[in-house]
């Protein structure tokens, strides 16, 4: 019986062992523009859908922050990292925390953003979303006034990044930001809708489903190199805009790398399948390396 206790103590820890940020650093000093008015209250749930704990009802924008342990040479590098839940929640662990402890192992000052969100009308967030989903043209129109909340949190978060750079040891030409699903559109509206001098450096579009409007907005002057990710057996029938994504930056001249797996299904992340999928974090790492971002 003893024994049988420690072997579930021992699972239990394993099943924690995602490492907890530094710190959380909120957005805005006040209540965030916009959604002044908004009165839901962020909670956070283990998602049977999801098979992940998922963050929901997000009104006060924040950052959690990932140092480079001691120990591990500083890159000097920073990347912003915007999980996917389809504006209804965030995929946090999966696709948020997990990478952020992996990557500032690597030497790469992480930061976790929560942006905002539509208001989840019920208790299971994952649920509601699939459900709004079998509409999706209609439910991307309702989202387009939190999206566009969500991409200012995105530009917010990339400037508190650069104005904070010292304390962190971060250079500042080297800044750059991940998307996951919607949290995609987050990104690429960085890159696609923002002003010159806060554009990211480098930008990753993982099984994303960027607004259809963006794709006609024109790429940038300025060098951005992009990664590219996602299955052939996306759920949600997303991959078809990761190609086009593709397709977009280069026929712009730009840098630009995609990987798309023949399974893996949409919301992977750092997830494990025992599929040629599970492998995207080293194709990361190493197109990062290539890049100059993780030297």
């Amino acid at each position: 019986m003893k024994n049988k206790i420690t072997m579930l103590f021992a699972f239990c820890l394993l099943l924690g062992t995602t490492a907890k940020a530094q710190e959380t650093i909120k957005l805005y000093a006040g209540k965030a523009p916009g959604s002044e008015n908004w009165t839901q209250t962020e909670a956070q749930m283990y998602s049977d859908l999801f098979k992940t704990e998922v963050v929901y009802n997000v009104t006060d924008p924040s950052l959690l922050v990932y140092q480079v342990p001691k120990g591990v040479k500083n890159t000097g590098t920073a990347i912003v990292i915007a999980p996917g839940g389809g504006f209804q929640s965030l995929s946090i662990n999966r696709e948020g925390k997990e990478l952020a402890e992996i990557l500032s192992k690597k030497g790469i000052t992480a930061f976790v953003l929560k942006y905002r969100l539509n208001k989840t009308e019920t208790n299971d967030p994952a649920r509601e979303m699939m459900d709004k989903l079998k509409d999706r043209a209609v439910f991307e129109k309702n989202s387009l006034a939190t999206i566009q909340l969500a991409a200012h949190d995105g530009k917010t978060a990339l400037n508190y990044v650069r104005n904070n750079a010292s304390k962190y040891g971060i250079d500042v030409k080297k800044v750059g930001i991940i998307g996951f699903s919607a949290g995609s559109t987050v990104a690429m509206e960085t890159v696609l809708d923002n002003k010159k001098e806060q554009l990211p450096d480098f930008v990753a579009n993982i099984y994303g489903g960027p607004r259809p409007e963006l794709l006609s907005v024109a790429v940038p002057e300025k060098k951005i190199p992009m990664f590219v990710c996602a299955a052939s057996d996306d759920q949600l029938k997303l991959a078809p805009r990761s190609i086009q994504m593709y397709n977009k930056w280069l026929e712009a001249g730009q840098s630009v790398e995609l990987h798309m797996y023949s399974k893996g299904g949409h919301g992977f992340g750092t997830g494990k399948q025992n599929l040629p999928v599970d492998s995207w974090e080293t194709r990361f790492e190493e197109w990062l390396t290539l890049q100059g971002f993780l030297n």
